[in-house]
């Protein structure tokens, strides 16, 4: 039986290099979403908008999670051939 010592990886080169690249992805974005939200100036959101754009970032969620776990699915079950 192994045990968790022996299950350990460490990230390879070209890993740290995703993992670098992703974060400055991230970063980049955050930076481009602040800079917009701050250059659109006094423009007031109403209770409408905010409830749209909260219901809108739901569903993407709930749509990706759903298609996430649906691809996982047939793939432990033999369905992807």
């Amino acid at each position: 039986m192994m045990t968790d010592e022996q299950h350990q990886t460490r990230l390879s080169t070209a890993g740290w290099f995703a993992l670098c690249v992703l974060i400055g992805l991230l970063a980049i974005g955050i930076w481009y979403g602040v800079a917009s939200w701050r250059a659109l100036g006094d423009v007031e959101i109403s209770a409408f908008g905010w409830i749209a754009l909260i219901a809108g970032s739901l569903i993407t969620v709930a749509v990706g999670t759903g298609l996430m776990a649906l691809v996982f699915y047939s793939s432990r079950h033999d369905m992807d051939r």
